[in-house]
């Protein structure tokens, strides 16, 4: 299959929804996402689909605890499928294939977090550990999204795998970060905050991402970032909107 068609447009959504999605969907449903990737995600015996969560075409779910996972909904003709190749080690950066019957590419959905018994495998770590496992899938069209809890502003001297690593692996691979691109800035110039510590405006950070490969933007891309105001009663995550 090729990467998304000519006549295709697909709008993709990440929105870390603080828990709670089945009672928080209908502002992020109203901006009709077509792929929808939401950390801190209920499953789908607590969404409750057709009764407090309107129906996805398509849906996967992975995660430890009922009330806390990564949820990704197609709103859309794409299929959802977690791939063979998906490594529990790397619990919470998920490989998915995302196809119709015009195009595919895998959607590799992330929510990094603290891994007190495994260190290797908490925040920005994870994605880079996950990235050199699932290398070989960057043969492919590649979209990583997610909610990464990391900048630039928290490489450590010395270490490797921080998050500037991250960034460079992923261009090497011809997989840029959309909203830098869109902005024309570097990393960790952010103006457009995606996070607020405590939902207080005065503490921001821009900590999730989305990267895609390079041929799925031929036809050009758009990037909106929610605005504190808007989402601050729901989350202290606002949604990173995608247009390809």
């Amino acid at each position: 299959m090729q990467a998304i068609s000519d006549s295709e447009q697909m709008r993709l959504i990440q929105w870390n929804c603080f828990q709670s999605f089945r009672t928080k969907h209908e502002r992020i449903l109203k901006l009709q996402p077509d792929i929808l990737v939401v950390c801190e995600c209920e499953n789908e015996e607590r969404l409750e689909f057709g009764k407090l969560t309107p129906k996805p075409n398509s849906f996967v779910w992975h995660g430890e605890l009922p009330a806390k996972g990564l949820g990704v909904f197609s709103y859309s003709d794409h299929r959802l499928e977690i791939m063979n190749a998906f490594n529990p080690e790397f619990k919470f950066v998920v490989p998915i294939r995302v196809s119709n019957s015009k195009s595919s590419f895998i959607l590799l959905a992330v929510w990094t977090q603290k891994e007190k018994n495994a260190p290797i495998h908490e925040y920005i770590n994870a994605v880079w550990n996950a990235i050199h496992y699932y290398e070989e899938l960057f043969s492919e069209p590649v979209i990583l999204a997610g909610d990464l809890n990391s900048n630039v502003y928290w490489n450590k001297s010395g270490k490797v795998g921080n998050h500037s690593d991250v960034v460079d692996f992923l261009e090497a691979k011809n997989v840029h970060s959309l909203y830098h691109r869109w902005k024309g800035i570097p990393q960790g110039n952010e103006p457009d905050p995606t996070f607020f510590l405590y939902r207080h405006k005065d503490k921001p950070f821009h900590i999730d991402y989305c990267f895609a490969s390079e041929t799925l933007l031929t036809d050009g891309f758009n990037v909106q970032v929610g605005l504190h105001e808007n989402w601050c009663d729901l989350s202290d995550h606002v949604p990173l909107i995608i247009d390809l």
